[in-house]
């Protein structure tokens, strides 16, 4: 193959080129539209559209003004009444003593009356004192008309030497008569305890009295038992 029958290269387009042919088509298109009425036509549709547009927006809402402030009312002036002077009453007429006596007078002399007697003030009662309490008289066992007997001295006491003072708590009836007895204090020795207390059981006794009305009442016998 020879160097003539090589294909030749293509050649580079043109950018500016390109743009001119571009820019001439636009302006041959804008005349052939001006010509046909079909650039009129565009604006007549897209200028009603953007007119109805504007007058669908919503109104703005109304702007009411304040009410008006009332006006204090005007007080009302009170008409002045001026007070009516009033005049001191006339002066009443003094009395004047006439030292010569009524032709009809009565003629005597009047005796001034006697004192009021005084009031006498009147007296508190006294208050009532109570009832001083009843005399109370306690039962009794040495009455000689009783005729008591002493107390036995236990012999096995004596020999042991056993001595003390017993003393018996006795409730005394109305008739005299020992109705419970017990042992109040002891001496110390059950043998004498036991003899006090069976001899106070058989004694008679002066019932005691309460306002001189005889009552039952405890009353404590004291015995002794000593050697001598």
């Amino acid at each position: 193959m020879t160097t003539l029958d090589l294909p030749l290269p293509a050649r580079p387009v043109n950018r500016n080129a390109i743009i001119a042919a571009s820019v001439v088509l636009f302006h041959v298109a804008a005349l052939w539209a001006l010509q046909t009425g079909l650039l009129r036509r565009a604006v007549e549709i897209i200028v009603p559209a953007q007119v109805i547009a504007e007058f669908i927006e919503p109104p703005q809402p109304k702007v009411e003004p304040p009410p008006p402030v009332p006006k204090p009312p005007v007080p009302l002036k009170q008409p002045v009444t001026r007070k009516a002077e009033v005049l001191p009453p006339p002066p009443m007429p003094v009395a004047i003593a006439d030292p010569t006596p009524a032709p009809a007078a009565p003629t005597g002399v009047t005796a001034p009356q006697p004192p009021a007697p005084p009031v006498a003030a009147p007296v508190a009662a006294a208050p009532v004192a109570p009832p001083p309490p009843p005399k109370v008289e306690l039962p009794s066992s040495d009455a000689d008309y009783l005729q008591n007997p002493k107390p036995a001295y236990p012999a096995i006491s004596k020999r042991l030497g056993e001595q003390g003072k017993v003393v018996i708590r006795v409730l005394i009836g109305v008739d005299g008569t020992a109705q419970r007895a017990e042992i109040r204090q002891s001496s110390g020795y059950d043998r004498l305890d036991q003899a006090a207390l069976s001899t106070v059981q058989r004694w008679r006794y002066v019932p005691g009295k309460r306002g001189g009305v005889a009552e039952a009442m405890w009353f404590n016998v004291p015995i002794n038992f000593v050697l001598e």
